[in-house]
C-alpha cells in the first residue's frame, strides 16, 4: 500500500500487520513514564488511535473525535499512540482540556518498528486506527493513506458497535 505525506510518497520501516494477524508485540510509554505492552491490553477489546504528531491540527481532530466518541465504549480499551515525547502530550491534553484518555509515547519507536509504520524519513507513525479482540488479534485496520487526512471515523465506530 502507498502511504503519501502532502503527495509524497514516503517509506515504511516495514509490512503493518494484516486483519486477522495478532498485533506485535511493544512497548510504548504513560503519561507517568511507566513502560504500557500489548500483553496491557490482553482480556478487552482494544481501539488503537495512531497518529504522526498530536500537535498538528488533523492529529489534534482524530484524537478529540475518539476520545468523545469512546465515551459511548467504555468497556473497550482506548489508546492513542505518536512519537511525541510525554511532555508533548501532557501539554497537548491540558491545552484541550482532555483528562482520561491514554496518550501513549513511542518516543523510543518499539511501535513503530514492530508494526511497520515508522516513516524514518520524518521519525513519525503512519496515521492509522486498529479495533484488536481480547487475545490482540486484529479486527481491523485503516492505513490512512494521505497522512494529511482524517480516517474514517464512521467506518472504525460501526465496527466497535458490532462487538456488542
Amino acid at each position: 500500500m502507498k502511504i503519501t505525506f502532502k503527495g509524497k510518497e514516503v517509506k515504511l520501516v516495514g509490512t503493518p500487520p494484516a486483519v486477522r494477524e495478532e498485533m506485535p508485540n511493544f512497548t510504548v510509554l504513560d503519561k507517568n513514564n511507566q513502560e504500557f505492552t500489548k500483553s496491557d491490553l490482553l482480556g478487552k477489546f482494544s481501539l488503537i488511535s495512531v497518529v504522526p504528531n498530536i500537535n498538528t491540527p488533523v492529529c489534534s481532530i482524530q484524537t478529540k473525535t475518539f476520545n468523545k466518541a469512546m465515551d459511548k465504549f467504555p468497556e473497550i480499551n482506548f489508546l492513542t499512540i505518536s512519537t511525541n515525547t510525554i511532555e508533548d502530550q501532557q501539554t497537548w491534553c491540558a491545552a484541550e482540556d482532555v483528562k482520561n484518555m491514554k496518550l501513549m509515547s513511542d518516543k523510543n519507536l518499539s511501535f513503530g518498528k514492530a508494526t511497520g509504520l515508522l516513516i524514518p524519513e520524518f521519525g513519525i507513525l503512519a496515521r492509522s486506527v486498529w479495533v484488536l479482540d481480547p487475545n490482540c488479534k486484529i479486527l481491523y485496520r485503516e492505513l490512512v493513506d494521505e497522512i494529511t487526512h482524517e480516517p474514517n471515523y464512521d467506518a472504525v465506530l460501526n465496527e466497535l458497535k458490532q462487538l456488542h
